[in-house]
């Protein structure tokens, strides 16, 4: 159970452009000290995953041991997940600490969006419950609000038409797509088109889509609209 406790010492500080997080706090379990979150990869939603760097061997606890965590987005239960290791940095079966509903996208919510609940059967209730700014910091590239429609786009230089639309989007980018995939706000691909940069919308339904193109030059992500 080690490693479960390790986990709660991440007090999460998010620089959205440095692409860091800093956590600190829960006390009870873990020192009184930062804890160092980096990008690792955008996972096919475009949330960004964030993990302790290094990960195998990772950051001192203490006298807890080793702190290996990771920050990311579950599909399957559409929330933010704050998860430790078990110990060699695979994360194959973590153990989870903290998670928040809100579907911020790119990156986690912050102390004031949602709410960082803590997982009482790991932690054996020692952290206090939520996380807050009377109990632990959090600071970085996270975010305070929801995304809207406005300012979802994570890559620029990408143009979809017309948005909201209700039958046909038209994408124009400067890099060949290859594939046109759009997914839910969970994460679940429901419309995938090879080779081109049209696509019917008109079985969807009404609702915030995320539209991800593989090119050339790599994935890029935003947003649009069914309506």
């Amino acid at each position: 159970m080690k490693k479960i406790f390790l986990l709660l010492a991440v007090v999460v500080s998010f620089t959205i452009k440095a692409q860091t997080i800093t956590f600190n706090g829960c006390h009870a379990l873990f020192e009184n000290q930062d804890y160092i979150f980096n990008k690792e990869t955008t996972d096919v939603s475009g949330r960004n995953v964030f993990t302790t760097n290094p990960v195998d061997g990772g950051q001192s606890c203490g006298g807890l041991g080793t702190c290996e965590f990771k920050i990311q987005w579950s599909v399957s239960n559409s929330r933010w997940e704050f998860v430790a290791d078990s110990g060699n940095g695979d994360f194959v079966n973590p153990h989870l600490i903290y998670y928040n509903t809100s579907s911020s996208t790119p990156n986690p919510p912050d102390l004031t969006l949602g709410s960082w609940v803590e997982n009482t059967v790991a932690t054996s209730s020692a952290c206090g419950g939520v996380l807050t700014s009377g109990n632990a910091v959090l600071t970085g590239a996270v975010q305070s609000t929801v995304l809207g429609t406005a300012d979802f786009s994570i890559n620029g230089g990408v143009t979809v038409y017309p948005n909201p639309s209700s039958e046909h989007i038209t994408v124009l980018s400067k890099s060949e797509i290859k594939i046109l995939s759009i997914l839910n706000m969970q994460g679940q691909v429901v419309l995938k088109v090879a080779n081109s940069n049209i696509a019917n919308v008109a079985m969807l339904q009404n609702g915030v889509y995320l539209l991800r193109l593989d090119t050339d030059e790599g994935v890029q992500v935003l947003n649009f609209v069914k309506k």
